[in-house]
């Protein structure tokens, strides 16, 4: 259960900014510390790889502290300028708000960028600037594979910067720990579900509230697993299916080692409400894994690249006439779709990566193109 709001912002978002100033101030010293104990730790296979991984990780924790620091005190500017709150939801303080959250999304990947010398190539469908004109005019739902925070910051940055999107997103309240997603994130349309605010029925009354309100440059993004991949999460959603009777569904999921069985319902509740909207189907590889601050630690990925796919289907044929079962059908076929593209295109030595023949096989693990 979170602390209540008033909480939060008078505790975590002054500890963001204390711990901020002190890494800044301590940054030498500790960086001389971490090497020192990664050499006599032996946890050199980033010293014998010339890598400096704990070093370019308290680099990047610098970073993102420091410009959430400078978010915060951005947020407070505004919401003083706004009466204290009182016009901070009127469109030129969402415009603002919107912009903090693309420049601190903006410093977290370049920082990454270049701290950890990741690559990011997106592939999507190559366009003329007749359909890129026409696609700007539609808002989008933007269908995307969940594999950790740092997938899900790659694609709201992108949408904001690349795009010129303004994404709505429903995520987890425990996410409101971290004070900028406490501060921005609840003053545009985003949505915080906890476990006990209502179950699936609210998470679709939500979904349909988001996606009936998507403007021409709206994206709506859901993550249609639900959660993270884990081995006894994929197993469990295959034996949900079963239970339910669904042994077409559980055949399919089997055969989707890389992913969740996608749940349908927040899906079609938003391409319902919303008939005018493309949807995006996006897949990606290379940061997979990455949950945990220890699966940080350990695995992050140094000169690697990260792919990602995007896949847009118009919204003359998303099939929103269709009946249940075929728009279920239509939804694991892509899902099906995005396993494969996982499975050709993940790093060989990802995170998690097994044997084929493993038990642990199943674990799965972005050219610059506008998909607009």
């Amino acid at each position: 259960m979170l602390p209540p709001r008033l909480i939060r912002r008078l505790i975590l978002a002054p500890l963001v900014v204390v711990i901020a100033v002190a890494l800044i101030v301590l940054f030498p010293v500790l960086s001389v510390v971490t090497v020192v104990f990664a050499l006599v730790g032996r946890l050199a296979r980033l010293s014998a790889r010339g890598r400096m991984r704990s070093v370019r990780l308290l680099w990047f924790a610098v970073v993102w502290l420091a410009a959430e620091t400078a978010a915060l005190f951005v947020s407070l500017g505004l919401w003083i300028a706004s009466g204290f709150g009182g016009r901070l939801r009127t469109e030129p303080f969402q415009n603002r708000n919107y912009a903090t959250m693309r420049w601190f999304l903006a410093q977290v990947y370049r920082s990454a960028i270049y701290t950890f010398g990741l690559r990011i190539e997106i592939e999507g469908p190559p366009l003329t600037a007749e359909e890129r004109l026409a696609r700007l005019a539609r808002p989008v739902i933007v269908l995307s594979r969940h594999a950790g925070p740092g997938d899900s910051i790659l694609l709201v940055h992108h949408l904001l910067s690349m795009y010129g999107r303004r994404p709505r997103v429903v995520m987890k309240a425990a996410l409101q720990l971290d004070p900028i997603l406490d501060v921005v994130a609840n003053r545009v349309p985003n949505v915080f579900i906890g476990r006990r605010d209502g179950g699936r029925h609210l998470y679709t009354e939500e979904i349909k509230r988001l996606a009936r309100g998507l403007d021409p440059d709206g994206a709506l993004v859901i993550f249609p697993e639900g959660g993270n991949w884990t081995p006894g999460r994929w197993r469990r959603g295959i034996q949900r299916l079963e239970r339910r009777g669904r042994r077409d569904l559980a055949a399919a999921a089997r055969e989707m080692p890389n992913l969740l069985p996608p749940q349908p319902g927040g899906v079609l509740a938003a391409i319902g409400a919303c008939p005018e909207a493309d949807v995006i189907f996006v897949a990606h590889a290379g940061l997979d894994g990455l949950v945990t601050l220890g699966d940080v630690w350990r695995d992050l990925p140094i000169d690697q690249t990260v792919r990602a796919q995007w896949w847009r289907v118009p919204f003359d044929q998303v099939p929103r006439s269709a009946g249940h079962e075929a728009q279920v059908k239509w939804l694991y076929d892509w899902w099906q779709r995005i396993d494969a593209w996982i499975t050709e295109h993940r790093p060989a030595d990802a995170p998690g990566t097994a044997e084929p023949d493993s038990p642990a096989a199943a674990t799965p693990s972005l050219d610059r193109r506008p998909v607009k």
